[in-house]
């Protein structure tokens, strides 16, 4: 009898854990906008003014993307750039289009308000 209420509790046990592991593990990796927003802060003085674009935004800009590996992170990492040009008129939309290829980054859509993000794959 004990030997089957050791069993009983070792399975329940593995099943609490698996059903952990399946629960967490989509919002575990998930790319948010408050991600976004701060990986591109080294990059606010280009962004707005130009010239030398700062390693440590490079480096953001690379984790960032390195970051967004399926399409629904892309399509979130794509609508937080759009919100976070709308929400600061400072940005300069050429300096923000070119920022990923400055840093040898190819992210698969153009930076501009007008990308529709739905589609970016």
């Amino acid at each position: 009898m004990v030997k089957m209420n050791t069993m009983a509790v070792v399975n329940s046990v593995i099943c609490l854990v698996l059903a952990c592991m399946v629960v967490m593990a989509p919002c575990a990796e998930a790319i948010t906008c408050g991600q976004v927003v701060s990986s591109l802060a080294p990059c606010l003085g280009y962004l707005t003014k130009g010239g030398n674009v700062p390693p440590a935004c490079c480096g953001s800009v690379r984790g960032l993307n390195d970051a967004a590996k399926t399409t629904p992170d892309r399509q979130t990492a794509c609508g937080c750039l759009k919100g976070a040009y709308a929400s600061n008129s400072g940005i300069n939309l050429l300096y923000a289009s070119s920022l990923p290829g400055k840093c040898g980054v190819n992210v698969g859509y153009k930076i501009s308000p007008s990308t529709d993000c739905s589609k970016v794959h």
